[in-house]
């Protein structure tokens, strides 16, 4: 069997950046699953995936343009302090789901004024060119219930590294909330 739309794909995956750091890795924990073609996984490596077999390895290099998307400068914006409500501490690196014209969108704080946050709604990884180091552990055929749904059901696999933190966050494949993979690494949904 081959990967190819409406397959539920296994795979391993060592997620690098172009300058070879390594940012993720399943190898040392459970493989990720997820169904192809169902848009939870970023485009420039599903492409890479279309075709292969269990067993296959390759590596995978991807432009920041077909992962997490470019770093977008209007996605970084300052807010008032009373857009937190009755926070009282807050830190960078601190995670939000804020509300935006577009809808709900995961933020990191990333410096905090006197008055204002500036909080960051890119991807931690827009504007990266990434590798993947991938082993395809396990092809089968979607079911029906999985193919309306959009992800995996539960038992059927792991999450990208298992990032329970990221789950609880913004959902599973980099925010989307329809896949099963973690919000900074990896897999991910194409947020831009």
């Amino acid at each position: 069997m081959t990967i190819s739309d409406h397959k539920v794909v296994t795979l391993h995956y060592r997620l690098s950046d172009a300058q070879g750091q390594l940012i993720e890795s399943s190898f040392d924990g459970e493989p990720m699953v997820y169904i192809h073609g169902a848009d939870n996984m970023i485009p420039g490596l599903e492409s890479q995936l279309t075709g292969k077999q269990v067993g296959d390895k390759l590596t995978a290099d991807v432009a920041a343009a077909d992962a997490y998307g470019e770093f977008q400068e209007a996605l970084r914006q300052e807010v008032p302090v009373e857009a937190f409500g009755d926070i009282e501490e807050i830190v960078p690196g601190m995670r939000f789901i804020a509300e935006t014209d577009a809808g709900q969108r995961p933020v990191q704080v990333v410096e905090v004024k006197d008055e204002t946050i500036v909080v960051d709604g890119n991807h931690p990884l827009a504007g990266v060119a990434l590798s993947f180091d991938v082993e395809i552990v396990d092809i089968r055929d979607a079911s029906a219930e999985e193919i309306a749904h959009g992800h995996v059901h539960e038992g059927s696999g792991g999450c990208c590294g298992g990032d329970s933190e990221a789950k609880a966050e913004g959902g599973c494949c980099g925010g989307g909330g329809n896949g099963d993979c973690n919000g900074s690494g990896g897999c991910g949904g194409h947020h831009h």
